[in-house]
């Protein structure tokens, strides 16, 4: 998937603040493509020197919807789930439930 030049720019943007800032929010209007941008985001820090990174949501819907949309802007990175029903954190990058990280092991 090729991003749009507003997307693009926001990804540049954001990789650009994480590097001299360490963090960095990147806020965008409804529609402007967030988990895409996000997804170029991670998948540009993996390009330069990250090894991993774990992508957190609050509802396993959101974080299918992650993963998803993650493949097709990055489909050369494993991916891996980590939530109520799968814990793997096998992949370069990891779709994660807050809620299931913050439960204590049973």
């Amino acid at each position: 998937m090729i991003l749009r030049p507003r997307q693009k720019a926001f990804v540049e943007c954001c990789v650009k603040a994480l590097h001299e800032h360490g963090n960095t929010l990147g806020v965008a209007p409804t529609g402007a493509g967030k988990t895409i941008m996000l997804s170029g985001v991670v998948g540009e820090l993996l390009k330069n020197g990250v090894d991993k990174a774990c992508v957190l949501a609050h509802r396993d819907e959101l974080t299918e919807q992650n993963n998803e949309k993650f493949l097709r802007v990055n489909p050369d990175v494993s991916t891996s789930v980590y939530d109520a029903s799968t814990k793997s954190w096998d992949g370069d990058v990891t779709f994660a439930m807050v809620q299931t990280l913050s439960r204590q092991a049973s």
